[in-house]
């Protein structure tokens, strides 16, 4: 099943400024898709307007074959690049609110990951690391039984240490007829957990594509090195 289809997507912020120029891109059912690309070159952008936040100048998104609306935004739990929640509020109360906010939340399972980094319900957010505050975030984004998960920059703030859990977590916490579309700069960090892969270039301009094992198998090299390769070896 097509989770997410763009067709001929632009979008132009002035008359000088094209972001994304007549992308075409589908995502199906049961895979994490990683979209990779230096930093500007329209990866979150994309995502806003997939989530609903920002408007095509031309083209068209559809989630689940749905032109976006409030019912295709109840289908997609997304993960900014900038952590978001009030700082007063506690880590339960985060619970709570998105329980009652989401149909889809499953507080079960937010409370087992909140367990697994030791974070306690009762600790206040602006008492937390940033990356302690982006674990949370991306817990919250997960404990959600979506169709689609768009996660921007997810392990961009976090420390190596901590990347491999993250990747875990959102292996293990999506269900099979859902999808996953992960941008990031950091390509041999999230590389393991990417079923497909699009290099996207600046313009929004799909550079290379495809199944990430068989690019490996094809060209002997590791996606972070094709990207490289890719992009003339600049080194993002």
């Amino acid at each position: 099943m097509k989770i997410l289809e763009c067709k001929k997507l632009s979008k132009a912020y002035d008359s000088k400024t094209m972001v994304l120029d007549g992308l075409d891109f589908e995502l199906e059912g049961g895979k994490i898709y990683g979209l990779l690309g230096p930093n500007g070159c329209g990866k979150s952008t994309l995502i806003k307007m997939i989530a609903g936040l920002l408007k095509p100048s031309q083209g068209e998104v559809l989630v689940c074959g749905q032109p976006i609306s409030e019912k295709t935004k109840a289908l997609v739990s997304y993960l900014p690049e900038r952590t978001y929640f009030s700082n007063w509020m506690k880590v339960g109360e985060l619970i709570q609110f998105f329980t009652e906010f989401y149909e889809d939340f499953r507080p079960d399972v937010a409370r087992q990951m909140l367990k697994e980094l030791g974070i306690s319900e009762k600790s206040q957010l602006k008492t937390l690391s940033k990356g302690t505050k982006e674990k949370v975030q991306l817990i919250m984004v997960m404990a959600r039984d979506a169709k689609l998960y768009l996660l921007d920059e997810p392990i961009g703030g976090v420390d190596p240490a901590s990347r491999e859990y993250i990747l875990n977590t959102i292996i293990g916490n999506y269900s099979p007829d859902s999808a996953v579309l992960i941008t990031t700069h950091l390509i041999h960090d999230v590389e393991p957990a990417l079923d497909e892969f699009a290099f996207m270039g600046f313009g929004g301009k799909i550079l290379k594509s495809g199944n990430a094992d068989d690019a490996r198998a094809e060209s002997g090299k590791t996606l972070d090195e094709l990207f490289r390769e890719v992009f003339r070896c600049a080194i993002y």
